[in-house]
C-alpha cells in the first residue's frame, strides 16, 4: 500500500507476520514497522517512526539502532542488515547444537517437557495448558520473533559447563583477537561474568536472565565455587544497572508519545457479559442494622454497626439511620480523589489527591463480569496476540470482573508485595461487589497499591517491579515476612547457641542424577520434605509426570508398602521395621547400608552390626552425610563427631563404638 514499497505477497505470508496493517482493502507489510518496537507496545506510534534497516533475506526491518537490532545481525549498508533468522548450524561444531534447559520455565520442576526448537526454553504442558503438539513446537516469545539485543544480560550454555550468567556485547566494542574469531551470521558475542572471557554463541543456547535468578542456584547447577559466586554477584549488579537504562529510556519514550492512558471505556458499575446475571435482593430480604439517627457516627467506621462489620453495605430505605447513614459507599460512589500518573518503571499507575485515612474506602473495582469461559477465550486470545496487561479480578466461583475494556480508575492500581491499599467483597443489594480499602493512613500525593496474587500463566512468572523490602521478584509468589524485633532477637539467641557449621558445607536440595539408574536426564523429584532424590519416570515405569505431592519409592517398605525405617543408599529398595532384618549390609568400602542386588562389597559382604577391622594408622572419617571414606589418622573434633551423630540419627542408624574412637 505505501509508495515506494514495491513488495508482494500471498495473502497467508503476510498474515503471519504481525506488524502487517490492513489499510483501506490493502495493508501495510511488515518492513515499515519496527519488530523489536511492536513486540514490546504493539500500540506505540513510534513503531513505524524514524529510520529503519531491513533485512534483504526476508520481510522484517527494526529501528537502526543498538537498542532495537537483534544480536547477531550483520550490517551491510546503514538500511540494510541480514537478521539472525539465517542462521545455520555448522555441522560437527558443538557449541552449534541446539540445548533446552532440564527444567520448566513456569513451575521450575523437571518431569516431561515440552522443548523450543529455537531456544532453550522448555515447558510441562500442563503449564501452558495446552494439548501435546504434532510436529515442531516453538514457544510464544519465538512466534512472536523476539530476539536477544545487545547490553543484556543471560544464561549461556558452553560445553558441559553450568549455565553461566554473560552480557551480550556488541561486536563494536570487544577485542580486535575476538572479532577475527570464526563466527556466522545469528553469532554474537558474550562476555562471562565472573572469568571475564569472550564466546560467540547463539540464540539456542542462550536465555534471558531475570531478576532474582542469581538466588535460584537449583536451576543453574549444584555447588558454587568462588568464581561462580562472583559471577552471580556481578551478574545480579549489571542487570539492575541496565534495568534502570532501560527504564529510563522508556519513560521519556513514553512521555513523548504517550501523553495519556492507553484508551478503554469508562463505566460506574458492573456489565455483564453474554449469560452472567447481576443479583438484586428484595428490600425484606436486606439486613437491617441497630444503628439510630441520634448516633454521632450512624453506621460509620468508629460506629458498632453490625452490617459494617460483616461487609454489608446498607440500603437507604432500610437503615434505621435514613440519610445520616454513613454505610452507603458502593451506591453513592464517595470514591476519594485519585489522579492517573506515569510511573517509572510500571507503566501508569494511581495516587491520591487527598490524605488517605486507615480503613477509609478509596474506589470500587468495576468492569465487565464474565463466566469462566469468557475468561479462558480473553487470556487466550491475549497470549496469542502478545498482550501482556491483565485487569482481571476474581468475584465469586462463577464470575470474574474484567476491567480491561471497561472499567473505571481502579484498573490503573498496580501491584505491590506491601500494598497500602487491600481488596474487600461486599454485599451490596444482596449482590458481591469489590471495593478497594486503606491499609495504612496515606498521605497525598502517594501511589494507591493493592496484592494482585496473581496466578501465573504463559511462558513464566513475571517480574514485581514494586521495590517494597519484602518482594517476593515475582507476581504470585508469596511476599518475605518482615520478622519483628522480638522474632530477631529469638533467633539471634537460637543462632548463638547452635555449633558454627563449615563453610565449605554445601546442603543439595535436589540431586543431578536419577537415584535408580545414576544418569542425568529429564527427571521428576520427591515432594517429600528433606528428600533430595530424583528419578526418570522410565526407571519407575511411570506412565506419565506425577502430579501433586508425590513421594518416591524410597520411603515405602518393597515388601509391605508400609513406611521405611531402613534404607538402601545406593538405589531406591528400603524396608520397614517388621521385613529389613537380613536385607541389608553395610558395604566394607564405605560403611553405607546397600542391598544385595548391587552390593559393592564383593564376595565377603559384613553382616548387621559387624565392624570392620582396620590398620591402626586408618581411621573412619565422615566427609559428607552420606560418605565415609579411609583417611590417614587425624584428630576428629568436636563439630565432626556431633555432624556424625546427627547424621546416625537422621538414617535410624546406631553408633558403633570402636578402640580408636576418641
Amino acid at each position: 500500500m505505501l509508495p515506494g514499497c514495491g513488495k508482494f505477497y500471498h495473502g497467508e505470508c503476510a498474515a503471519s507476520h504481525a506488524p502487517t496493517v490492513p489499510l483501506n482493502r490493502a495493508f501495510r507489510c511488515p518492513l515499515h514497522a519496527c519488530l523489536s518496537c511492536f513486540i514490546t507496545n504493539p500500540t506505540n506510534p513510534s513503531v513505524s517512526k524514524g529510520q529503519l534497516t531491513r533485512c534483504i533475506r526476508c520481510p522484517v526491518a527494526y529501528h537502526a539502532n543498538d537498542n532495537c537490532i537483534p544480536a547477531g545481525s550483520v550490517t551491510l549498508t546503514d538500511s540494510n542488515i541480514v537478521c539472525p533468522n539465517h542462521f545455520t548450524p555448522r555441522k560437527g561444531c558443538r557449541n552449534h547444537e541446539h540445548v533446552n534447559v532440564s527444567w520448566c520455565f513456569v513451575c521450575s520442576e523437571g518431569g516431561s517437557l515440552l522443548c523450543c526448537e529455537s531456544c532453550p526454553a522448555a515447558f510441562h504442558r500442563e503449564c501452558l495448558n495446552i494439548d501435546m503438539p504434532e510436529g515442531s513446537w516453538y514457544c510464544n516469545d519465538c512466534r512472536a520473533g523476539k530476539k536477544l539485543h545487545y547490553k543484556e544480560v543471560v544464561w549461556v550454555k558452553v560445553g558441559r559447563y553450568r549455565w553461566w550468567p554473560a552480557e551480550v556485547s556488541n561486536p563494536n566494542d570487544i577485542p580486535e583477537n575476538i572479532l577475527r574469531m570464526r563466527h556466522d551470521v545469528g553469532e554474537f558475542p558474550v562476555l562471562f561474568f565472573g572469568s571475564n572471557d569472550y564466546l560467540w554463541t547463539y540464540q539456542a543456547r542462550v536465555f534471558p536472565y531475570m531478576e532474582g535468578d542469581a538466588n535460584s542456584k537449583e536451576k543453574m547447577g549444584k555447588g558454587v565455587d568462588s568464581t561462580y559466586k562472583k559471577a552471580l554477584e556481578e551478574a545480579a549488579v549489571r542487570f539492575k544497572e541496565l534495568q534502570a537504562e532501560k527504564e529510563l529510556r522508556q519513560l521519556q519514550e513514553d512521555r513523548l508519545n504517550d501523553k495519556k492512558p492507553p484508551p478503554y471505556k469508562h463505566i460506574k458499575v458492573n456489565k455483564p457479559i453474554g449469560k452472567v446475571l447481576i443479583i438484586s435482593a428484595d428490600h425484606s430480604e436486606i439486613p437491617r442494622c441497630n444503628c439510630k439517627a441520634a448516633d454521632e457516627n450512624p453506621c460509620g467506621m468508629d460506629s458498632e454497626c453490625i452490617n459494617r462489620m460483616l461487609l454489608y453495605e446498607c440500603h437507604p430505605q432500610v437503615c434505621p439511620a435514613g440519610e445520616r447513614c454513613q454505610n452507603q459507599c458502593f451506591t453513592k460512589r464517595q470514591y476519594c480523589q485519585v489522579e492517573i500518573f506515569r510511573t517509572l518503571s510500571r507503566g501508569w499507575g494511581l495516587r491520591c489527591v487527598h490524605d488517605i485515612k486507615k480503613g477509609g474506602f478509596v474506589n470500587e473495582y468495576v468492569g465487565e463480569v464474565i463466566d469462566e469461559e469468557e475468561c479462558r477465550t480473553r487470556i487466550k486470545h491475549a497470549q496469542e496476540n502478545n498482550i501482556g496487561n491483565f485487569y482481571m479480578l476474581t468475584l465469586d466461583k462463577d464470575r470474574i470482573i474484567d476491567a480491561g475494556p471497561k472499567g473505571n480508575e481502579a484498573r490503573f492500581m498496580n501491584h505491590s508485595c506491601q500494598p497500602n491499599c487491600e481488596t474487600q467483597k461486599w454485599t451490596v443489594n444482596g449482590d458481591t461487589r469489590v471495593g478497594l480499602f486503606a491499609l495504612t493512613d496515606i498521605p497525598a500525593g502517594t501511589e494507591l497499591t493493592f496484592n494482585y496474587n496473581l496466578e501465573c500463566l504463559g511462558n513464566g512468572k513475571t517480574v514485581c517491579k514494586c521495590g517494597a523490602s519484602n518482594c517476593s521478584g515475582f507476581l504470585g509468589v508469596r511476599p518475605k515476612n518482615n520478622p519483628s524485633s522480638d522474632d530477631k532477637g529469638r533467633k539471634l539467641k537460637k543462632k548463638s547457641q547452635m555449633k558454627r557449621k563449615s563453610q565449605q558445607e554445601v546442603i543439595k536440595e535436589r540431586e543431578d542424577e536419577c537415584f535408580s539408574c545414576g544418569d542425568g536426564g529429564q527427571v521428576v523429584s520427591c515432594k517429600r520434605p528433606g528428600c533430595p532424590k530424583v528419578y526418570h519416570a522410565d526407571c519407575l515405569n511411570l506412565t506419565k509426570r506425577p502430579a501433586g505431592r508425590w513421594e518416591c519409592p524410597w520411603h515405602q517398605c518393597d515388601l509391605c508398602g508400609q513406611e521405611a525405617a531402613s534404607f538402601c543408599e545406593m538405589c531406591p529398595s528400603s524396608y520397614c521395621v517388621e521385613h529389613r532384618d537380613g536385607m541389608l549390609f553395610i558395604s566394607k568400602l564405605d560403611g553405607r547400608l546397600s542391598c544385595s542386588e548391587h552390593d559393592p562389597c564383593g564376595p565377603e559382604p559384613l553382616e548387621p552390626g559387624e565392624i570392620r577391622e582396620y590398620p591402626p594408622w586408618y581411621t573412619k572419617r565422615f566427609v559428607s552425610p552420606s560418605v565415609m571414606s579411609l583417611k590417614k589418622r587425624t584428630q576428629i573434633d568436636k563439630d565432626v563427631f556431633e555432624k556424625i551423630i546427627q547424621t546416625l540419627n537422621r538414617t535410624n542408624r546406631s553408633l558403633l563404638w570402636t578402640s580408636e574412637c576418641s
